[in-house]
C-alpha cells in the first residue's frame, strides 16, 4: 500500500460541507468518486479539516491509500479530469505510512474575507462576507490581538461541537483592511466547531462600534457563548492551509496563502 497527500482547492459555496453523506454531494464525497476511477478500487479519504457547508478551502490537506501504481500527474490532471467545477486537486505526493492528515497536524490558518458596502454583493456572494455599516479595522486588530496565547475559547465554540477540550492555542490574529474588504486571519494548533465565523461576528461587534476591543478579553474569561456575538456568514471563510512536522515537507510547507483575486481589491 502507498499513501498519498493531496491538496485540495474548492469552493464551498457549491457543495453541502466536506463531511461524505448520503445525498453524496459534498467535497469528500465527488473526491473518492473521482479517486476511486483513476484507482480503479474505492478509497476513503482523511482531511485536515471537516469545512462546514458554504466554506472554501485553498489547501485543504487529505490523504488516502492505495496498492495501484500511478504516476503523480494521475492523482492531480487524471482526478481533476473527473471532478465537478468547484473543485481541484493541487498537488499529490507519497508520504509515509505515519503521515495523517487530521491528526498529523500541528497548526491550520483560515482568512475570512468580508465586503463592507451598503448593498450586498451580487458578483462576490457566496465568496466574501458581508456588512452594511461602516467598521473600525485598527479597533478589530487591536481586539483580536488578545485572542494570542492558549486560551479556552468556551464563548466562541457552537453548541454542537465535539471537541474534547476548548482550550487552543492561537498563534496569530490579525484584521486588515484592503480597500472596501476587511481581512481577518487566524493561525491556531486546532479549531472548535464554528471558532471562526464566531470570532469574526464579536470583531465586527467592536468593529461597528458596539464594545470596545478590551470586549474580546472580557469574553473570553466569562467563557460563555451566550454573552457573545451570533456566528457570522460563512461565505467568506477560507482554509488557508495546515501546518506539518518537518518530517513531512509538504509542497508549499501545506498551505496556499495567496488567495482568489477580488475585483478592485
Amino acid at each position: 500500500m502507498v499513501r498519498i497527500a493531496i491538496a485540495v482547492e474548492y469552493a464551498g459555496d457549491a457543495f453541502e460541507g466536506w463531511q461524505s453523506q448520503s445525498h453524496r454531494r459534498t467535497v469528500q464525497d465527488v473526491l473518492e468518486a473521482a479517486i476511486a476511477r483513476i484507482a480503479a478500487h474505492p478509497v476513503r479519504l482523511h482531511c485536515a479539516g471537516r469545512t462546514d457547508a458554504g466554506v472554501h478551502a485553498t489547501a485543504q490537506v487529505a490523504h488516502f491509500d492505495t496498492p495501484s501504481v500511478r504516476p503523480l500527474t494521475a492523482w492531480v490532471r487524471g482526478v481533476n479530469s473527473y471532478l465537478p467545477a468547484g473543485v481541484r486537486v493541487q498537488w499529490a505526493v507519497p508520504v509515509d505510512e505515519g503521515f495523517h492528515a487530521r491528526y498529523g497536524a500541528v497548526a491550520r490558518r483560515y482568512r475570512y474575507i468580508l465586503q463592507e458596502s451598503e448593498v450586498e454583493p451580487a458578483l462576490l456572494r457566496g465568496r466574501v462576507g458581508w456588512f452594511h455599516l461602516p467598521l473600525d479595522a485598527v479597533a478589530m486588530n487591536a481586539a483580536a490581538a488578545a485572542l494570542v496565547g492558549d486560551h479556552d475559547f468556551s464563548a466562541f465554540r457552537a453548541a454542537a461541537c465535539q471537541a474534547r477540550t476548548p482550550v487552543r492555542r492561537m498563534y496569530a490574529a490579525s484584521v486588515h483592511r484592503s480597500g472596501r474588504y476587511v481581512i481577518f486571519d487566524f493561525h491556531a494548533n486546532g479549531f472548535l466547531h464554528h471558532m471562526v465565523r464566531n470570532l469574526v461576528g464579536a470583531l465586527v461587534y467592536v468593529g461597528k462600534g458596539a464594545h470596545g476591543p478590551q470586549w474580546i478579553e472580557a469574553l473570553l474569561t466569562q467563557r460563555d457563548r451566550r454573552h457573545a456575538a451570533p456566528t457570522f456568514m460563512a461565505d467568506g471563510l477560507y482554509l488557508c492551509g495546515v501546518d506539518y512536522p518537518a518530517r513531512w515537507p509538504l509542497p508549499e510547507q501545506g498551505r496556499i496563502i495567496a488567495l482568489p483575486r477580488i475585483p478592485l481589491l
